[in-house]
């Protein structure tokens, strides 16, 4: 009886070792597989290795089998933890991720809870806010707007085109800068003649029907009329000019006339009130208002060819009697002509030959060197008054008989000062020589053989 047991303990302890052999073969086999695949993720937990002795005892007991078992799992593809180590450490979708979920349970019901992704079935347009996107200009700044004007203002003092001015400015947001518009083309004209002021008076007028209105019109005045303490350091009569300009913009009917009698007359300042007062002046003259259409006067290329000539030729004869250069240098200048320069040469040299003195030759020639050292008459303005003259030896020689040799003579005389050039005085005309009877000039001319 105890042989048949203990054969039967035997067999159960056989039964018990293959059946742990068995397990270690399976494991084996699925991490072969495991490896050759290369996806560690799917490696099963090998369990510990139970070695039952006689005694049905463990030898590592549970400790030593947790331990054992516990391994490190690898990283893998769709881990949601960070790769880099780092991460916000937030739950994705705040909690309620997951595939095919839009977001947490019972959101939809809240109160300003709509979906507000387009590609959920939940999402509803209507809800969504409407946003207006609108382009904003930004208000152009002091030194982006005397940046432009610069260059601005100069090119209109040449071609004098007010729509190509304000054409210039379409670009710009002037905004709560329109008053120092104003105040730079005024500060601008002082610094130049009565042409620049007069071009300005009109550009105020033009700006005013499509960029200015009254409002800053009105503010640019008293803007400059401020800095009048400091404008009058480098143009003592800045004062008088501003205030031609207030009278003028009244009678354009840009500036109101109860700027002028407003509260300008208490300010303090004396040039403040010397302005205004000369505004006043002007507007209360009799027929002031016709009158301050043409308060600047004409002039450059404004004024007609004829009265630039009267000029010339009463500026030559004043110098011819009183010899001072520099105040027929002043005149020349003021007429602001230096396109037109050229007919000065050429009364100048007309007015010699017909005063046919060496005296009137030597002052010309000297007037002649000093306005071209300075540059006033350029060396063309010289050859093309001289070549004028050239060309109408014909008709010179009706009044003058011997203006060909009186003209050649002050070529001469201009070409050893530096005044004109060898190539212009080897054009100088010659009259040809003719051999008459002996008796009277308007006698038949001889045959030369």
């Amino acid at each position: 009886m105890s042989s048949a047991m203990e054969v039967a303990t035997e067999s159960v302890q056989d039964g018990e070792a293959n059946m742990v052999n068995g397990t270690e073969d399976i494991a084996e086999a699925a991490d072969s597989i495991a490896e050759l695949s290369g996806d560690l993720s799917s490696r099963p937990i090998r369990k510990a290795k139970r070695n039952l002795g006689k005694t049905g005892n463990h030898e590592l007991g549970p400790e030593g089998a947790a331990a054992q078992t516990k391994k490190a799992l690898p990283l893998t593809k769709n881990s949601r933890k960070s790769r880099d180590g780092r991460g916000r450490g937030l739950p994705k979708k705040g909690g309620a991720g997951g595939k095919g979920v839009w977001g947490k349970l019972g959101e939809e019901v809240v109160e300003d809870g709509h979906c507000k992704d387009s590609h959920d079935p939940n999402y509803d347009s209507a809800s969504e806010e409407e946003y207006l996107i609108e382009e904003i200009d930004p208000e152009v700044t002091e030194e982006e707007l005397q940046k432009v004007l610069e260059p601005a203002v100069l090119e209109y003092y040449e071609n004098n085109s007010p729509q190509e001015f304000i054409s210039s400015l379409s670009d710009l947001n002037l905004g709560q800068k329109k008053p120092k518009l104003v105040e730079f083309l005024i500060s601008k004209a002082i610094d130049h003649k009565a042409a620049q002021c007069e071009m300005t008076s009109v550009l105020l007028s033009e700006l005013y029907s499509e960029v200015l209105h009254h409002e800053d019109i009105m503010a640019g005045f008293t803007e400059i009329l401020g800095k009048l303490s400091d404008l009058v350091i480098d143009a003592p009569h800045a004062p008088e000019v501003i205030g031609k300009f207030m009278a003028r913009a009244v009678a354009d009917d840009c500036l109101p006339p109860k700027y002028i009698h407003g509260d300008g007359k208490n300010s303090e300042c004396v040039n403040t009130k010397e302005a205004l007062s000369k505004a006043d002046i002007l507007l209360t003259q009799k027929h002031g208002i016709v009158r301050l259409d043409n308060i600047w006067g004409t002039g450059g290329g404004i004024r007609p060819v004829k009265y630039l000539i009267k000029q010339m030729v009463m500026l030559l004869k004043e110098y011819l009697s009183s010899g001072d250069i520099a105040e027929a240098t002043r005149c020349l200048t003021d007429l602001d002509v230096p396109h037109f320069h050229h007919e000065l040469v050429y009364e100048a040299v007309n007015m010699v030959m017909e005063k046919s003195t060496d005296r009137a030759a030597d002052m010309m020639v000297k007037l002649f060197k000093s306005l071209d050292a300075s540059v006033i008459i350029t060396p063309d303005q010289f050859i093309q008054g001289f070549r004028r003259i050239f060309d109408n030896m014909a008709d010179i020689c009706l009044d003058v008989p011997n203006a060909y040799t009186l003209l050649d003579k002050f070529a001469t005389l201009c070409h050893r000062e530096g005044i004109i050039t060898t190539a212009l005085l080897n054009d100088v005309p010659q009259r040809g020589r003719k051999r008459f009877v002996s008796e009277g000039d308007g006698g038949k001319v001889k045959e030369s053989s």
